[in-house]
C-alpha cells in the first residue's frame, strides 16, 4: 500500500547569527548521553522507571537531542568556503513518541522530529514539518491531538531560538 501524505513545513527566518541560533536552540534542549540513556531504557522495570530515565535526559523545554548531523560540513566540502552552515537536529521526546505511536503505530517513523538550521544570504532559517501533517491521514483523533502538542513546543522551541 502507498498512502500520500501532504506535508506542512514550518520555517521562520532569524536575523541572529546562525552560532546564536544554534546556541539558543541547544541550550533549551536535553543532551542525555545516548548510549547511556538508551542502556538506561531498555534496562527499566517499570513503566515509573522508564518515565524517569526519560525525564532526566530532557530540556526545559521537554525535549532532547537524539543527534545532530552537520549537513553544512558535507555540502562545503571541496568548495573551499566556510558556507553554507547547516545542521540537522534530531529532536524529541520519547513519552511524547508512544503518546502517538500507541494509536498510530507508524508514528515512530516521524518521531522524534527534524528540525533544520541553515543560513542564507536573508539570514538563518529554521524548518520543521508538523507533525500534525503527517498524521493527519490516519484520522485519530487522540494522535492528532499529541501531535498539535508537539507541534506547539516545536514552534515555540524554534521562535524563541530565532528571536
Amino acid at each position: 500500500m502507498i498512502r500520500k501524505i501532504e506535508v506542512e513545513r514550518f520555517t521562520l527566518n532569524s536575523s541572529k547569527p546562525f552560532d546564536q541560533v544554534v546556541a539558543a536552540l541547544n541550550s533549551a534542549v536535553g543532551h542525555p548521553d545516548m548510549a547511556e540513556f538508551w542502556k538506561s531504557t531498555h534496562q527499566a522495570q517499570s513503566d515509573a522507571e522508564l518515565q524517569n530515565t526519560i525525564e532526566k535526559g530532557l530540556g526545559r523545554t521537554g525535549l532532547m537531542l537524539f543527534v545532530e548531523f552537520d549537513h553544512g560540513a558535507v555540502v562545503r566540502k571541496g568548495t573551499g568556503r566556510a558556507t553554507p552552515r547547516m545542521i540537522r537536529f534530531v529532536i524529541g521526546n520519547p513519552l511524547i513518541m508512544r503518546q502517538m505511536a500507541q494509536q498510530i503505530p507508524d508514528a515512530g517513523s516521524y518521531a522524534p522530529v527534524t528540525v533544520l538550521v541553515d543560513e542564507r544570504a536573508d539570514g538563518v532559517h529554521l524548518s520543521y514539518d508538523r507533525m500534525v501533517s503527517f498524521l493527519a491521514p490516519y484520522g485519530n483523533n487522540e494522535a492528532l491531538r499529541v501531535a498539535l502538542d508537539l507541534d506547539a513546543k516545536i514552534e515555540t522551541l524554534l521562535t524563541k531560538a530565532a528571536a
